[in-house]
């Protein structure tokens, strides 16, 4: 997936170069797709490259901090779409059987819908014979509970945003030791003696910092799906309080 946006936005990079320079029409997109490719082997073949010359010792903990932080990442992704709920329709459905079947109705249906929004609708039903206040109250703690589901495993994503490039400072810290190590050896401050050393050094904050962002656009993505169903509740319940207040009365 990452590749393909990549393409696609070296492909828009290529195409507008292409529209001001002096060339054939009928000849840019031919040309653009041509370079696109040989543009993305070579992106990711200089990668994969500058990732085998960096030091095994200090890259595999950095790769490994990307996949364990994508696993919990993909995890979380699946859960919140699972998560999610038509709360419009949910509460309809669970006005009708109020009207038609009563609190028992209504709780079936809540029982039969998957979400933590139909999970709170449940609880504050189950309450709902001990008056509005004790059901509100018991959507209230429900709904805490249902938040802390949805925000399970950030704090491990969290961790592995932060381990990454400090991962890489650290061998990039010893990297340079071990480069003045060599300096003191060969009593030479000539750089081809330490270049070597040194980029090998270096790559592992790059990859560290790689890891990290890759990480954190992901981390943002899912506080913003949670905030939004963390919303989609609080309006939800508030709309089912409505509701119980009005079957009271009736």
């Amino acid at each position: 997936m990452v590749r393909k946006f990549l393409s696609l936005c070296l492909a828009a990079f290529v195409s507008a170069s292409l529209l001001t320079a002096p060339v054939m029409a009928q000849d840019a997109p031919a040309a653009a797709s041509t370079e696109v490719v040989a543009a993305d082997a070579q992106g990711t073949q200089t990668f994969k490259d500058r990732f085998i010359e960096g030091d095994p010792v200090w890259m595999a903990p950095v790769l490994l901090c990307l996949i364990l932080g994508l696993a919990f990442v993909i995890e979380r992704i699946i859960y919140l779409n699972m998560a999610s709920t038509n709360t419009d329709k949910l509460l309809s459905g669970v006005e009708e059987a109020l009207k038609s079947g009563g609190v028992d109705s209504a709780k079936e249906l809540c029982r039969n819908t998957k979400g933590p929004v139909a999970g709170i609708f449940y609880q504050g039903l189950d309450r709902a014979h001990e008056g509005v206040d004790i059901a509100e109250k018991s959507i209230v703690a429900y709904g805490g509970v249902e938040v802390g589901r949805l925000e399970s495993g950030l704090s491990w994503i969290g961790l592995f945003i932060a381990l990454a490039p400090m991962l890489g400072f650290l061998g990039t810290v010893i990297g340079m030791i071990f480069a003045f190590d060599q300096i003191a050896v060969a009593n030479n401050i000539s750089p081809s003696i330490v270049a070597g050393g040194i980029k090998v050094a270096l790559l592992t904050t790059v990859f560290g910092l790689i890891v990290a962002i890759i990480l954190q656009i992901f981390y943002n993505y899912l506080l913003s799906r949670i905030d939004s169903i963390t919303g989609q509740m609080e309006e939800a319940s508030i709309g089912l309080v409505d509701l119980l207040i009005k079957n009271n009365k009736h």
